[in-house]
Formats: structure tokens, C-alpha cells, sequence
């Protein structure tokens, strides 16, 4: 079948076809390969780079990178991470790159997760992890020297999700709530009846049909968690939820569900900025040096300071 063509912005174009191959035999390959980035991160003049271990609520081990930037000082602002993937990938090297970024101009530290993956492990593994990684980073705030009321959560994609569900978990259970979120294309939950997600059923780096693989590696036995957990759209509640920042991309199945999403935020008495990006597809931070992707990056830096400062 004929794929459909979309006027994706020339800064895209090398991407403008690309779909990961989403499969059971390819995925551990993808993961072993991706997991070298880690292991590259260094310590630079600019920022300090230490390797954290954390232990998730079934007492696994995951490990996180903290980026300070050096004369930061104490009690600083701190951004914990959830990078996006599907919930089965490792975080690209943009996600470096941009950790690193919101480091250093948002004058923050930056709290990178390395989160367990689907298939093997699947939901609700991941955002338990993902909570783990926040509260730890409360825990520890006083060794860390970072401001426990100045910790904001941020990811993109899937790891946007992830940011939400921290929220809500930290609501639920009684924990500080972080004082932001940042979102860049949210998968927000099942949202099949959007105009994007049915309309979206080719577009390159993600589209509907990705999504319904993804889900499948990762929603393995829906009823072992929270409903929210895996789909927070569908939470009771929004309400007490800090502060958004949104960005969908034009060509992308998930466009309609952060739309939703910020209307939800509003509707419930919670301040969302909301940014649709234009002639963009999912994941178009991968083309770091795009003059789109530097305007998103400064605006996303702006929220940030702003949530420190308030």
C-alpha cells in the first residue's frame, strides 16, 4: 500500500520516512545497542555527570544520571527526566543532549531515569520505577542539594505519560506534588476516537498502528495496575496537578490527546501553556539543530525558570 505524503518542514525531511522497526526479535537488539549512550556521558567543564542507583517499590535496582552544572550552588532547582521510547526503547541521543540543555539554561539539575523496559517489563513496572526515581530524589534532597519544592517532572512521548502518571501518583499517595510538568508530544492515554490517531495511521517515527505495537509490548495484563496509570487522561481527577507546558506535533497521532489533555488541565482549574508545533512529526527533537526545535527549546527553558523562580 501507498504511503500518504505529509508537507512535513524541510528540516524534517531526512526523517520524514523513517519507522522503527517494532518487533519481539528486534527490540532486544535496539535496547543492548542503545544502552551504550549511557555508558558515554562524561563530566564536562560546563557540568558535572555522577551515576545514581535507585530502588523501585519490588526492590529492583535502575539508575539515573544526575547532571549538575558546576557553581550551581545549594538547594537548586531539580528537573527529573523520563525519556521517551514507546516504553520499549532507551533513550536516543537527543535525550542526552537535551538533559544536558535544560541543565545547564535552565540553571537546574537534571535528573535523567533509566527506567525499565517492555517487553520484559511491562506496565505497571515502568511508571512504578518512574515514581521511584521522584521520590528518591525528595528523599535525598539534602545530600543532592537541590530544593525539594523545586522539582519538576518532564519527558516526551512516552515519557511524557510517565511525567503524568508521577503526578498523579504523588497526589494519591501523599507526596509533595512536583511543582511542573513538561510535556513535548504526551501520549496521554488511549485516545483512539481522536481525529489524529484515526487519521495518523502512516506518519514517519510514529504513527496509530505504532502505537497499538507499542501497547501491546507494554500493556501486557491491563488489570495489574491503576487505569490511570496507563491511560491518565482517563484520571477521575486533574485537579492539584502542578503547572503545564505542552507541545504537540502537527503530524502525529498523539497531536489530539495533548490538545485534550490541556483542555482537561484548564477545565480543572490547572494552568497549561500549550504550544502546537506546525509542520512537525513525532519526535522532532531529533533534528536538534532545527531553528523549530531551538524556538521549542528556549520556550520549554522560559517555563522552566519560571517554575523555579515562582
Amino acid at each position: 500500500m501507498k504511503k500518504n505524503e505529509y508537507p512535513i518542514h524541510p528540516d524534517f525531511k531526512m526523517w520524514s520516512r523513517m519507522r522503527p522497526p517494532i518487533n519481539r526479535f528486534m527490540l532486544p537488539v535496539m535496547q543492548r545497542l542503545m544502552e551504550l549512550l549511557w555508558l558515554r556521558e562524561r563530566t564536562t567543564a560546563e557540568l558535572r555527570v555522577t551515576r545514581e542507583s535507585i530502588r523501585s517499590a519490588d526492590g529492583s535496582e535502575i539508575r539515573a544520571l544526575l547532571y549538575s552544572p558546576v557553581g550551581i550552588g545549594e538547594n537548586a532547582p531539580c528537573l527529573v527526566v523520563y525519556h521517551g521510547g514507546g516504553f520499549v526503547l532507551p533513550a536516543a541521543p537527543y535525550h542526552f543532549s537535551l538533559a544536558r540543555e535544560y541543565a545547564l539554561s535552565a540553571r537546574c539539575k537534571v535528573l535523567f531515569v533509566d527506567y525499565r523496559l517492555a517487553p520484559k517489563h511491562p506496565f505497571p513496572a515502568t511508571p512504578e520505577d518512574c515514581f521511584a526515581a521522584y521520590r528518591w530524589a525528595l528523599d535525598n534532597a539534602e545530600r543532592l542539594s537541590i530544593n525539594p519544592s523545586k522539582i519538576a517532572v518532564s519527558g516526551d512521548s512516552a515519557g511524557a505519560q510517565l511525567a503524568i502518571v508521577v503526578c498523579l501518583m504523588a497526589k494519591e499517595r501523599g507526596r509533595a506534588i512536583p511543582c511542573a510538568q513538561m510535556l513535548m508530544y504526551p501520549a496521554v492515554g488511549s485516545l483512539p476516537e481522536t481525529k489524529s490517531y484515526r487519521e495518523f495511521t502512516d506518519t514517519p517515527m510514529c504513527s496509530s498502528k505504532d502505537m497499538e505495537k507499542y501497547s501491546r509490548f507494554y500493556l501486557q495484563d491491563k488489570s495489574a495496575g491503576k487505569p490511570e496509570y496507563s491511560s491518565p487522561i482517563h484520571a477521575p481527577s486533574l485537579a492539584d496537578l502542578p503547572p503545564a507546558y505542552i507541545e504537540t506535533a502537527e503530524f502525529d497521532p498523539l497531536r489530539d490527546g495533548g490538545i485534550l489533555y490541556a483542555k482537561r488541565l484548564r477545565d480543572e482549574g490547572v494552568s497549561a501553556l500549550l504550544t502546537n508545533t506546525k509542520g512537525t512529526m513525532h519526535g522532532f527533537d531529533i533534528v536538534f539543530k532545527s531553528p523549530i526545535v531551538r524556538k521549542c527549546v528556549s520556550e520549554r527553558v522560559a517555563f522552566l525558570r519560571g517554575a523555579f523562580e515562582e
